[in-house]
């Protein structure tokens, strides 16, 4: 159970350390990407997708059997807000306490980030805006990844 939830805390906690560079990014418009990503609703939307992307694939759902997938939503949705400059608020710990010891490859990370943007595509999110969230993600790969 602890490694279920600890690698469900992956993504979520990989926003919230890549947000504070995130959530002040404005379009020229001078929009937050939150309010380009289409705000709540549509960030609901998308995590719901992609929590059912990450059951549905072989390669990292048994880090999932076990897991509160409806605390994992609502960890997601206000990290992702949070990060992409919206009202949500999320706090936990920071990546690396997160995921020592876990054994996470960069093949669980990659398939983690295929799902994802798997969901950006079914939702049509553009690709400006696509780019600046898996760049959240991207960036805290070093503190995610051990093997």
């Amino acid at each position: 159970m602890r490694r279920i939830v600890k690698f469900a805390s992956m993504f979520v906690l990989v926003l919230a350390l890549g947000g504070a560079a995130g959530c002040k990014q404005h379009a020229a418009g001078g929009k937050a990407l939150y309010e380009r990503l289409g705000g709540g609703t549509a960030l609901t939307a998308v995590v719901d997708d992609f929590l059912a992307n990450v059951q549905a694939d072989t390669r990292i759902n048994h880090f999932f059997l076990d897991a509160d997938m409806g605390k994992i939503k609502t960890g997601l949705v206000n990290l992702i807000g949070q990060a992409t400059g919206g009202p949500e608020n999320y706090t936990g710990r920071d990546m690396k306490t997160t995921h020592a010891g876990l054994g996470i490859s960069e093949a669980d990370f990659n398939a983690l980030l295929e799902d994802l943007s798997r969901s950006l595509d079914k939702f049509r999110v553009g690709d400006k805006e696509k780019g600046e969230l898996l760049g959240l993600l991207g960036a805290m790969k070093g503190d995610i990844v051990e093997k």
